[in-house]
Order: C-alpha cells, then structure tokens, then sequence
C-alpha cells in the first residue's frame, strides 16, 4: 500500500511543484538512498528485476529511494526535475505469475534514466507495459503479491496520472494537484486510454463495458481495493492537499501529510493501526505493510531541484534529509542489507520500534528533537537557495544535514 500526490505551481507557495509518496512495502525491507550519475552504456541490454530489455546508450543522473533489493525505484527525480511515484493497484485483469514483466518500479526508474520530461515518460510507460507487461512480482519475502500500476508523473511544468491494468492504461493531465492510492481513480475523465483484449481473473469474466467507458469500473478488483481502503486514504491526502494548498502549499505541509495516521495522533498507537493510515505502520495478515521510506520533492524550473528524502520507515517518527542532484553526498551512503546493519535505515528501525511499543510516551522527546532538527533544515535550505548556490555549498549543506541525523539516531539510541 502507497499514496503519492502532486501540486503544481499554482497551488504551492513558491510556485514550484511539489510530489511527494510514501513508499509502503513488507517490513523488514530496507529502503536505500541511490545516486546514479549521468552513464553512457556500450552493453545491449540491462538487466531489470526480473528480465533484461535493450540499453539505451546513455541514462541521465538520478536519485533513487529503492527497495534495497531491486533493481527498480519507488521513487526518485532526474537531473531534469521528472519524479514520478507508483502505486500498487489490483485489477480484473489476471497474471500469469511467470515473472515475465516489469514491475512499477524497473518502470519508474527507466523513465527517469531516460525520459527529460512528463509527456516523454507518459509515452515510455504505456510502450513498456504493451511490450513487456507487468507480470512480475512485487513483493520481498511475499512471492504470490503480483499487482499492476498507477503512476504521477511531473516535472516543473506539468504533470499526469497514469493508470494502467495488465497492458491497458489511461491517463489524464493533472490541472492543480492529484492524489492516488492502492485503487484506480480515473472513471470517464480521462484525455486517452487503450484497452488490450486480455484474460480476466475470477469472477470479473462477464463484466462488460458501459458507454461512456469508465476505465475505473470496468477494470477495478473489488476486494483488494476495498481491503486497502484506497478510497479513503485518498481522499484524505487530497482533501489536506486542497486545504493546504489554499494558502500555498510547502514542504513542511506536504512532509506533514505523509506523517498522517486515520485518526489523530494524541489518539494513535501503532497497534491499532489499519490500512487507512496514510504513515503506514504494519499490525499483521490484514495489514501488512508499513512505510519504509518517504519523499517529497520540489521541482524548479529555475534552480536546483530539493529532494527531501528520510531514508527510514515511519514518516511521523522520521526526518526529511535534503540532496540535491549534481552532488556526492550518496556516493558513501551505506545501503540496508536483509539484516540489521549500520545503515541509517536499520538504526532508525531500532529507535522506531522502541518507540512503537509506548508510543504515546516515547515519542514525546523524540519528536521533540526531530521537529526543531527538521525546522531548521527547512529554513536553511530556503536561505540556500534563496542565495543561487554553488553545487558545492549544496554538498555541503546535503551532508552536514545527513550527518546530523545519524548523530540524533545514535544519541537517541546510546540512551535506550
């Protein structure tokens, strides 16, 4: 389970865009922190996570939040300013489980090695999925969770929602902001869709079509919708979205949505979280996932793009750390493995479940720190760019940044 939204310039306060998703997925699965710079390639093909397609001769530099695992990225940006962001969605379209596709992720980040914009990534993703499709396994230790995608795709210009079931898709361009969930949303609203004549799954063999086509109602599966409350953790988003967004949207608002649990957080205990969390927190079968990494990106149309990332699970116990593209503050970042390690993402694991078991009392000093910690992050970066930096003082401030918050994490856990 995910939630990815977007607004555009007109509904933030600097006029920028801004995309922003959690990344919900099994619980031990660390999410790594990846730059990737600008390569030319001389090999034919590149091996995505389960199957190789043919290389391009060059990819464009990238910053990755990633299942350590996989090849593929839940999310990232381009050296161009193209982010885009992924949602698991379930649909009457059945798979044949042979791991003989892409996965939403190989899907998001070869658009972002390849694609300078919006409309040339929309392009790639519908070419992907009708050549390769999407049968392919998305889960870690889970082998039977196979879905297919939704996509936000946007760059300082524009954006679009991508909605795709097996090879059929449909889309439409984003006006002022966008939210999607584990569930298709686009009905009869659509600017363009394709439909692929392909097997149904069980018991959606005789659903036909109405007139006017709604790609949402004759492709939804309705159980795993449902289950996943897809519906209501999206309109949540949007909803804090379009209020925020009436006196500008910023960073700080946008972190603070993904931080969201279903009901208020004087209220919330992990253990009786559900699949209306938007901050997801895993509590067994009918609710697996938790939020293992977070992000929210401002794209510029002049300047440095911000990539604020927290590199751990658990938006509402976690900081949003700035990078920035052109900069090696990744090169040395150590990536979570399968184990507990030194990663950051692990260390932080250790504190946040700690926390979970009194949540409402650990927390206190916790957030205490991380929110005067955060604050500052914001207002530095504001006076930072505000300045027209170099890429070297945009290093320095990325990595004096990160450091802090590995200091806070191994401070935090020396007391414990």
């Amino acid at each position: 389970m995910c939630d990815t939204f977007v607004a555009l310039g007109s509904q933030t306060f600097s006029g920028n865009t801004i995309i922003a998703k959690n990344s919900d997925r099994e619980p031990e699965e660390g999410q790594a922190l990846v730059h990737i710079p600008r390569k030319e390639h001389s090999t034919a093909f590149v091996q995505c996570t389960f199957i190789e397609i043919p290389q391009v001769t060059e990819t464009y530099e990238v910053i990755l939040s990633k299942p350590f695992q996989m090849w593929g990225a839940e999310m990232g940006v381009n050296e161009f300013g193209l982010a885009i962001g992924n949602e698991a969605v379930f649909t009457t379209v059945k798979m044949s489980r042979t791991n003989q596709g892409l996965t939403g992720m190989d899907m998001i980040r070869l658009c972002l090695e390849r694609c300078k914009s919006s409309p040339e990534a929309l392009s790639l993703i519908q070419e992907l999925i009708q050549t390769y499709g999407q049968d392919a396994c998305g889960g870690y230790k889970n082998k039977s969770f196979y879905y297919h995608n939704s996509f936000i795709i946007a760059d300082p210009k524009e954006s679009f929602v991508l909605e795709t079931a097996g090879k059929s898709w449909a889309y439409k361009r984003i006006e002022t902001s966008h939210s999607i969930s584990n569930g298709l949303g686009i009905h009869t609203d659509y600017d363009a869709f394709h439909v692929e004549i392909e097997k149904k799954s069980f018991p959606y063999f005789w659903r036909t079509a109405a007139d006017p086509f709604s790609f949402k109602d004759y492709f939804s599966d309705i159980l795993y919708t449902q289950v996943g409350r897809a519906r209501q953790r999206q309109s949540c988003s949007l909803t804090l979205v379009q209020n925020l967004s009436q006196q500008g949207l910023r960073n700080a608002g946008a972190m603070s949505i993904l931080k969201t649990h279903h009901i208020p957080d004087s209220e919330f205990s992990p253990k009786k979280a559900s699949t209306a969390c938007i901050c997801m927190h895993a509590t067994g079968l009918t609710n697996p996932s938790t939020t293992t990494g977070s992000i929210v990106a401002e794209l510029r149309k002049n300047g440095p793009h911000t990539i604020w990332m927290t590199g751990t699970s658990m938006p509402c116990l976690s900081i949003y750390i700035p990078f920035f593209l052109g900069t090696q503050t990744l090169e040395e970042f150590l990536v979570p493995t399968d184990k507990p390690d030194d990663s950051l993402w692990w260390q932080a694991e250790k504190l946040h479940q700690w926390i979970c078991k009194d949540y409402q009392n650990r927390k206190v000093d916790w957030q205490k720190e991380t929110e005067r910690l955060q604050n500052i992050f914001l207002q530095q970066e504001q006076e930072l760019i505000a300045a027209n930096p170099s890429l070297e003082a945009l290093e320095e401030f990325s990595t004096q940044a990160l450091f802090e918050v590995q200091d806070l994490y191994e401070n935090f856990l020396a007391k414990i």
